[in-house]
């Protein structure tokens, strides 16, 4: 199969505008939780579009749009793909999608009546608007569909682009993910569940960890395959180098207890990739801050890999930033190779009282240089997993 490279990144999350806004502040320790969530704050909608977009776009829509002309315009790509429209696509992941146009629409349905409900009230919320707006945006006409598979959905969408390519179905595509949740109905819903943090503080393995910070965002990769993208010119940031997922089939919102089904995830994209677990570099830990699932991962990784999981270094972006949803794959992918490319392990945030048996590199404190020899390039693991059972591993290798 051919190789799938990556050209472009782009970024939108709580630690501002732009992909390397999103590691640099998170490796000096910075924290973008602000009152017990975490909102892209920094991130002003007509900054980037006019106010009739604006109107004709979810949140969720205009994160996706936005994160995605920083990683086009890094792709070279300002000006058209570089690649018959027919060739290029987009696979595009959320969890949720139009959340807040669904709820202001019922609230106008409520109280004014049908007649005043908004006529693009379905094309906004719907899943997969915000690889449609992508697709028109940047007038790709290849593969396009949204991929939802709760928390696995923008990693999820990076491994099915990833396919797409390696088949020879596309020679490019523009993949991710994307969260506007930050919602009434959301707050109240998780907050039901007991999957939000009380404290309001995500501190991924610590031993006081209480649950999750919700957060939105959205992340954006351009993938290219690699002799093409060569050919052209462009500048490689990364290989994926494998991509897998499993099903749990356990339970709709606990993972298992023995992590099996993340497991398999690991070890299929290890394969994938065709590495052995003593090459691998570096996890970026999906580390959500809930008891059950950092447990869970913890034991996952000791098992997918061996003895080398005492002497990797583990963090989470999560710790930084809060639970994406259906962007942190892809944001957690973004964050996983430019770790790789700088050799700057950013560190698990809040981490000062280890659970008795997380005992695992988690990188506390501050941030570390990673130790790889300059004879090759780092690599390394994002784990995503999402309700319903859903994992999704990614193998990432730095140009």
């Amino acid at each position: 199969m051919r190789e799938v490279v990556v050209t472009g990144i782009g970024a939108i999350t709580p630690l501002g505008v732009g992909a390397r806004e999103l590691h640099a502040r998170w490796a000096a320790g910075e924290v973008g939780v602000r009152d017990g969530e975490a909102p892209c704050a920094d991130f002003q909608p007509y900054d980037f579009f006019s106010r009739k977009e604006v109107r004709r776009s979810d949140r969720f829509t205009q994160l996706a749009l936005a994160a995605a002309g920083e990683a086009i315009a890094e792709a070279g790509w300002a000006d058209g793909a570089p690649y018959p429209h027919e060739r290029t696509g987009c696979i595009f992941g959320t969890g949720i999608g139009g959340l807040s146009t669904l709820e202001d629409n019922f609230g106008i349905l409520r109280d004014h009546g049908p007649s005043r409900v908004a006529p693009l009230a379905v094309p906004l919320m719907m899943s997969n608007a915000g690889a449609a707006a992508l697709s028109m945006r940047h007038d790709l006409r290849g593969p396009v569909f949204g991929v939802v598979s709760a928390c696995a959905a923008g990693a999820n969408a990076i491994a099915a682009a990833t396919r797409a390519i390696q088949c020879g179905d596309s020679d490019a595509m523009v993949t991710g993910g994307s969260e506007a949740a930050l919602t009434p109905l959301a707050r109240a819903a998780f907050s039901a569940l007991d999957a939000v943090s009380q404290a309001g503080i995500s501190r991924p393995f610590d031993a006081r960890r209480d649950g999750f910070v919700m957060g939105e965002g959205a992340g954006v990769l351009v993938l290219e395959d690699g002799t093409s993208a060569r050919a052209r010119g462009a500048r490689v940031l990364a290989v994926v180098r494998g991509v897998a997922a499993t099903c749990d089939a356990h339970h709709l919102t606990a993972p298992r207890e023995d992590g099996a089904g993340a497991v398999a995830a690991m070890r299929a994209a290890l394969d994938d990739a065709g590495i052995a677990p003593d090459r691998v570099d570096y996890v970026n830990a999906h580390g959500t801050s809930t008891p059950l699932n950092d447990r869970a991962e913890a034991t996952a990784i000791k098992c997918a890999l061996g003895q080398r999981a005492s002497g990797v270094p583990i963090s989470s972006t999560k710790s930084a930033i809060g639970h994406l949803l259906g962007a942190a794959g892809a944001v957690e992918a973004i964050a996983t190779i430019l770790t790789l490319r700088d050799r700057i392990v950013a560190p698990t945030l809040g981490l000062e009282e280890p659970e008795q048996g997380l005992d695992l590199d988690f990188v506390p404190g501050s941030s570390r240089g990673l130790d790889v020899p300059v004879s090759r390039p780092a690599i390394g693991i994002s784990n995503s997993f999402g309700f319903g059972g859903h994992n999704a591993v990614l193998v990432l290798e730095a140009a």
